[in-house]
């Protein structure tokens, strides 16, 4: 009987078993240089040879807003640059109607405004900065003019290179910073109001920093381990930076920005003149010379 009893448990014992459940893998990140379809970029309309004259299109045009990336793979790293998507359409447009993207590139307004030698620096427009934070001269004969998010990670890399600038002409230039968080960085808001909260004790330039050091780790607990990082008074940080105070003030600089048409981040202006060339001493030296030797 125990014999009988033991084979009908052995035989049954597959049936109740429990399967080990499958390893689950990390999602690979899209390669930009094999991807079929890119954030934000409509191909419809095309057809199969169209759509593979446009992929490999993307894929070579280099971007406009001088990351250093190619079309295709700034859209996948970075899907608010206005640039990418912008040259993009551009190219789908032109193939779609059997134009040479490349001479659709070259003679579009996009390329015109951002990097046509007569419009490095546009017409000079008028731009709120009072209450914004600065640093430099307040009455320096050039007034750089920063829409930054802090979530952004070519505002990050352009931090040094504007910090270069106000090296150059320390008696001449200053720096004066809006805040322009992005919609698809979900932390850039609240480091925005966390800088203001740290303006607010002299410390925003310490904060601005290391909010930029760390754009890739952004968090609540992040900003305020920076923050206290920073030297600030965490309890009055932290009654600050929650309160809501400095959502106003956040939202007045967006509202600046979208007047000033700016669209993506870093948007730097010189002396009310939109800056549309890359943060390289080599071309902004002239420039910046120039201004200097306008009568004020």
């Amino acid at each position: 009987m125990r014999f009988l009893l033991a084979l009908v448990l052995l035989c049954l014992t597959p049936m109740f078993a429990q399967t080990k459940p499958a390893a689950q893998t990390q999602p690979e990140a899209v390669d930009w240089k094999t991807a079929k379809n890119l954030p934000q970029v409509d191909f419809t309309g095309l057809s199969t040879t169209q759509r593979a004259a446009a992929l490999k299109e993307l894929r070579v045009q280099p971007c406009l807003c001088s990351c250093g990336m190619r079309v295709a793979e700034c859209r996948i790293k970075d899907p608010s640059c206005s640039d990418s998507r912008g040259l993009a359409q551009i190219i789908i447009k032109a193939i779609r109607e059997g134009r040479d993207p490349q001479y659709a590139i070259e003679h579009s307004d996009l390329v015109a405004r951002r990097t046509g030698a007569p419009n490095v620096l546009e017409k000079p427009i008028a731009l709120p900065i009072n209450g914004a934070p600065f640093k430099g001269p307040a009455n320096a004969r050039i007034t750089l003019v920063e829409f930054s998010d802090f979530e952004c990670p070519f505002c990050s890399k352009a931090a040094a290179k504007v910090e270069a600038i106000l090296e150059a002409y320390p008696n001449d230039a200053r720096l004066v910073y809006k805040q322009y968080p992005l919609p698809d960085h979900p932390n850039a808001r609240m480091a925005a109001e966390a800088a203001l909260a740290a303006n607010a004790q002299n410390k925003f330039w310490p904060m601005h920093d290391k909010l930029f050091a760390n754009f890739n780790k952004l968090s609540a607990a992040k900003i305020a381990e920076i923050a206290k990082d920073a030297g600030l008074d965490m309890a009055r940080f932290q009654a600050d930076w929650k309160s809501g105070k400095f959502k106003a003030a956040v939202d007045k600089d967006v509202a600046d920005g979208e007047k000033a048409t700016v669209s993506g981040t870093p948007t730097i202006f010189i002396n009310g003149k939109r800056y549309n060339g890359p943060l390289e001493m080599a071309v902004l030296k002239p420039l910046l010379d120039s201004e200097l030797q306008v009568k004020k």
